[in-house]
């Protein structure tokens, strides 16, 4: 017999040998038919795997982020068995999941092309295949068998794979006529996938590298019901209309150049104005939690990034270094800030009385993305981090974590983000060695985020093997209007960098003492984070936010020089107002500002002029009468400092 111990933690003893769905069938038999995967000591396994030993489990559903990912893989290997039906002697990359479904690179052979009218038989045929209910089998395999297996296959992507792998680590899964390299996890059959749409064709190079072959990379998603499907149409259909780039060039927030270079984003007027509302709220917070604004140069000596590691991560895939006249001497574009904050605290001495000392920087960034990885703003090679490092004692940590945490809220509150939840990464107990710092050192630091987040009431999920090598971290994600899950804000402990760059304090003992250093970065990318916020609100920011707070429409050319004294007193007021004074009928003026989703339209008349007025409009709720310039002012001042001064309480 063996104990397994469930996530309530209680034990139950089963005969060796048991499986994830005997498991779950002597828990629930409306248990054992919606798992889809399970947790061994936690790795995922597939149901029908055999535990025999002591073990802690947990099972996963469709609502678990593991039974989602077991679910789409199992799908991409069926989507390959459909696509080798009709295109028999294609070669098979890779085939994992993405946040919403999953995708497969391919090689179809003699030159064939996939094309979009292609994707519907291979969905019918998905559908087919699923509803035979061919058990998925794993099988452990020699690499000697393995590479025989696809050798007969003519699949040389497959063979490249095999040919890195340690023997005796390999595994195949089978369902129906189909084989396929894999570790695993699946569903125990092909009937649970009930819908599929595959929904784009895209190109790949072979491995992410741009010197390996262009592959076809299909992208698909799958559900357990045709209902679940098409609700996931919608909201796609819904996000089309949200898309940041779409909805970015309507409001001309910002542009790409080839002439400047692949994901170098450019910020128009108004998109930098929105920036510099968001640097602006957020250095007026940081204030408040004793920060000191810094400044650092946009490139560094080579050597600085030697010290920190950056050079050995993005070294090789980044940017190459910069040569000057100087023989040997060489620059890099900085790939992260901090390498830089900590020079500035080694600027002078520090006694345990100064800290903790916070250091924030809205600090451009450079890291070489592969072309086919960028993505409007959400991937780019060019990004401003509102980084922030803070130096502070062991004994500061939880302290200065539940501040950072304050910060967040502040911020989430501000721009409308109501749905979050956050993840601890602590180390793997189990392996030791893949951390640095001492055993004491983790220890107090994973308490104190523990501690931090439960005082704050954090909705959080805890994680086992997910820290920094350098230490624990929380993660912040989001879920936006359209219930889809992004990560924004981190705060993450550091034991490395102030031991590359010999940091230190003086302690109450008179003793030299390494400070501990916590990375923070709320919005984490403005860039990234600026695309969030655009989808998040369609591009309807909060009137203390938005680039345009007022525009005024004049009904005739002959009220435009009202309509500009109108104007000017605002921008006086410090409320940003434009005037669309284009010889167009007021309704086409009306309708194409509200497209550009400036909260305030103002019109003006005959009626409006003689008694020095303005007719109030607002984006989504309509007619709001009539009113003075000094009104209005008051009107609009008042809304956007309810908006602000409820953010402290």
């Amino acid at each position: 017999m063996i104990k397994i111990t469930l996530p309530d933690n209680s034990v139950r003893e089963f005969e060796s040998g048991v499986s994830g769905y005997d498991i779950a069938e002597s828990i629930s038999t409306r248990l054992a038919k919606d798992v889809l995967s399970i947790s061994v000591d936690g790795e995922v396994w597939d149901l029908s795997r055999a535990i025999d030993k002591d073990a802690s489990i947990k099972l996963f559903l469709w609502d678990d982020r593991e039974g989602k990912e077991t679910f789409w893989h199992s799908s991409a290997h069926l989507t390959a068995e459909a696509i080798e039906f009709f295109y028999p002697g294609t070669q098979f990359g890779i085939g994992p999941t993405v946040d919403n479904g999953f995708y497969y690179d391919i090689d179809l052979p003699h030159g064939q092309q996939l094309v979009e009218k292609d994707l519907e038989k291979i969905e019918k045929k998905i559908i087919e295949l699923a509803r035979e209910k061919h058990d998925i089998v794993r099988k452990e395999i020699s690499k000697k068998d393995a590479l025989e297996m696809f050798s007969a296959k003519g699949d040389a992507l497959k063979e490249e794979l095999i040919s890195e792998l340690e023997d005796g680590t390999i595994t195949v899964y089978n369902q129906g006529n189909f084989t396929d390299l894999c570790r695993g996890p699946h569903l125990p059959n092909t009937g649970f996938i009930k819908a599929v749409k595959l929904t784009s064709i895209a190109g790949a190079y072979w491995r992410g590298n741009e010197k390996n072959k262009m592959l076809t990379r299909v992208y698909g998603i799958t559900f357990p019901k045709q209902k679940m499907l098409e609700e996931y149409l919608i909201l796609v259909e819904e996000a089309k209309k949200r898309d940041h780039r779409k909805i970015g060039k309507e409001m001309e927030l910002f542009t790409f150049s080839q002439n400047v270079g692949q994901g170098l984003p450019m910020w128009l007027p108004k998109g930098t104005m929105l920036r510099i509302q968001l640097e602006d709220f957020l250095k007026q917070v940081q204030k408040k939690f004793g920060y000191e604004q810094v400044m650092t140069p946009h490139i560094g000596n080579v050597n600085l990034y030697k010290t920190s590691g950056h050079f050995a991560k993005y070294g090789a895939d980044s940017f190459q270094a910069i040569k000057t006249p100087q023989e040997g001497e060489e620059y890099m574009l900085k790939p992260m800030n901090c390498p830089h904050h900590c020079e500035l605290y080694k600027f002078k001495p520090h006694s345990y009385k100064d800290l903790p000392v916070r250091f924030a920087e809205f600090g451009t960034v450079y890291r070489y993305e592969q072309s086919g990885e960028l993505h409007g703003l959400t991937r780019v090679r060019g990004f401003t981090q509102d980084d922030a490092h803070l130096f502070c004692r062991p004994d500061q940590i939880k302290d200065e974590f539940k501040k950072v945490i304050d910060i967040i809220f502040i911020i989430f509150k501000a721009l409308n983000f109501e749905n979050y939840s956050a993840q601890i990464s602590l180390r793997d107990p189990k392996k030791p060695e893949k951390y640095i710092g001492s055993i004491e050192n983790w220890d107090k630091a994973e308490q104190a985020i523990i501690e931090a987040s439960a005082e704050k009431g954090l909705n959080t999920v805890t994680v086992l093997g997910e820290a920094a090598f350098y230490g624990p971290k929380l993660d912040f994600m989001v879920k936006d209007a359209l219930g889809r899950s992004w990560q924004l804000g981190t705060i993450q402990v550091d034991y490395n960098l102030p031991e590359r760059f010999e940091l230190e304090y003086i302690g109450a003992d008179d003793k030299r003492h390494r400070p501990v250093m916590i990375h923070r970065a709320p919005f984490g990318s403005m860039e990234r984070f600026v695309a969030v916020l655009i989808e998040h609100t369609a591009g309807k920011f909060p009137l203390w936010l938005t680039p345009e707070q007022v525009v005024v429409l004049p009904i005739s050319e002959k009220f435009n020089d009202y309509a500009k004294s109108v104007s000017e007193f605002l921008n006086n007021c410090d409320i940003r107002t434009l005037i669309d004074d284009r010889n167009e009928k007021i309704g086409r003026k009306i309708r194409d500002n509200e497209l550009k989703r400036i909260p305030y339209l103002l019109i003006v008349g005959e009626q409006e002029a003689e008694n020095q007025m303005v007719s109030v409009r607002k984006q989504g709720d309509g007619d709001k009468g009539t009113m003075t310039h000094q009104e209005f002012a008051d009107f609009i001042k008042a809304e956007v400092k309810e908006q602000l001064s409820s953010l402290y309480n």
